[in-house]
């Protein structure tokens, strides 16, 4: 069996919101180091996304999870992949990273089900941090490769789970 911490069992509801607050936290960071001139530049080659258009891609997909999971108040627009700042998107993420975390809450407090979504809402949290991982990803590289890569501090930065967990649930 694998060795456990000895501190007793954890709120795994509470656990799982912390998560979803540490990848919202890891975004922050990402485009916080992101160099603006790189923002709208033609990918490689000319063809594909902009950075620009691939970030607005993951918020365009929370709101199509927020429409879809029937959040009743309403809900910021989609963003323009082609007119999208780099502050607009800042917001943008956090606005709908709490919407998105009252979406899990909810379903934590409703037996773990998500509305059109299955298995569960661990198994969304994990679609969802995937997805916006890949896309870091994504930026990352392009931005490497349109000669605007963030600094070595910020690519490991991101991987510094712990730091930004505490920076995202302020512990």
């Amino acid at each position: 069996m694998p060795s456990v911490s000895p501190k007793g069992p954890i709120d795994l509801g509470s656990a799982l919101l912390d998560a979803w607050d540490t990848n919202e936290r890891i975004n922050q960071y990402l485009l916080a180091a992101l160099d603006p001139a790189a923002w709208q530049m033609p990918a490689p080659g000319g063809t594909g996304r902009t950075i620009a258009s691939i970030l607005s891609h993951v918020y365009n997909v929370r709101h199509m999870w927020l429409v879809a999971s029937g959040v009743d108040r309403p809900l910021p627009g989609k963003l323009d992949r082609r007119t999208v700042t780099q502050a607009e998107l800042t917001e943008g993420l956090a606005t709908t990273a709490a919407l998105m975390r009252e979406v899990l809450q909810a379903a934590i407090e409703h037996g773990g089900r998500m509305k059109d979504f299955r298995p569960d809402v661990v198994g969304f949290l994990a679609y969802a941090v995937s997805h916006e991982a890949h896309h870091r990803g994504q930026v990352c590289l392009q931005a490497k490769q349109i000669g605007h890569a963030p600094s070595k501090e910020a690519g490991y930065g991101m991987w510094e789970w712990t730091k930004r967990w505490k920076e995202a649930v302020k512990r």
